[in-house]
């Protein structure tokens, strides 16, 4: 998977989301406190004791693929706000972060292996060293879908969007995601190899809230096969299959 001119091939869709559902809380509210997040004590580099398991290893490719989706996602929805003759403001920070309690949003902790959408103070934190494992492990896709997904919180927050239930809000974040990547790849903004659909829905049907999970719950995602309909639902209908456009 490339963004751009680069074209390169340097990791795989399969199993891409394994990672991130990992991360219960996709999107945080504010509990109390200023709207402030904490920053890093010190520059985050992601560790080398990962297993390798695709020629997808570096530091340096992977801070790439984090610049390139964020990059990515701010060229979208640029686009989309424009056609619709509004005006979009890109989500203010990208942070990394390697230990629980190093960002907060409005006074709640984000805790360590995940990723998330602050809404009060309007930036995506992510866990550098778990994304890094990820992104050997899987490929380089999983950044382009982690931020998809998370970036998705962000324009929902613009949009005003709020449901009910928690699982109504993921799998339109998940929907997105999949609009996002479907139409830069559309655009020529993006390319993929033979495969990587199968193997990207392959990934999805593993993994998903545990099967006694209410959907109702909050924190709930959605099943595997819930999480994978949204997202090639919006993969091949673009936003208007999200309730969007």
């Amino acid at each position: 998977m490339a963004a751009g001119a680069r074209g390169r091939r340097r990791g795989r869709l399969a199993g891409l989301a394994v990672a991130l559902v990992a991360a219960a809380a996709c999107m945080v509210e504010p509990v109390e406190g200023p709207a402030t997040p904490t920053e890093p004590r010190q520059p985050a580099s992601p560790s080398g004791e990962v297993t390798r398991a695709d020629g997808t290893d570096t530091v340096e490719e992977f801070r790439q693929d984090m610049t390139d989706a964020q990059r990515l996602a701010e060229r979208y929805w640029a686009d989309q706000f424009e056609s619709s003759g509004q005006s979009f403001r890109p989500i203010r920070r990208v942070i990394p972060y390697q230990r629980d309690g190093e960002v907060s949003c409005g006074g709640q902790e984000v805790p360590r292996n995940n990723a998330v959408y602050c809404t009060v103070s309007d930036f995506i934190a992510y866990d550098i060293n778990w994304s890094f494992g990820a992104f050997r492990q899987i490929g380089d896709a999983f950044v382009f879908y982690l931020l998809g997904h998370e970036y998705a919180h962000g324009v929902q927050t613009r949009l005003g969007i709020r449901y009910n239930f928690t699982i109504q809000q993921e799998l339109q974040a998940d929907c997105m995601a999949g609009a996002y990547l479907g139409d830069s790849v559309r655009a020529g903004r993006l390319t993929l190899d033979d495969g990587d659909l199968e193997e990207f829905n392959e990934g999805l049907l593993a993994v998903g809230d545990d099967p006694g999970q209410p959907w109702f719950a909050e924190g709930s995602h959605g099943t595997p096969e819930q999480r994978a309909e949204a997202f090639f639902r919006g993969y091949e209908r673009s936003l208007s299959a999200c309730g969007l456009g």
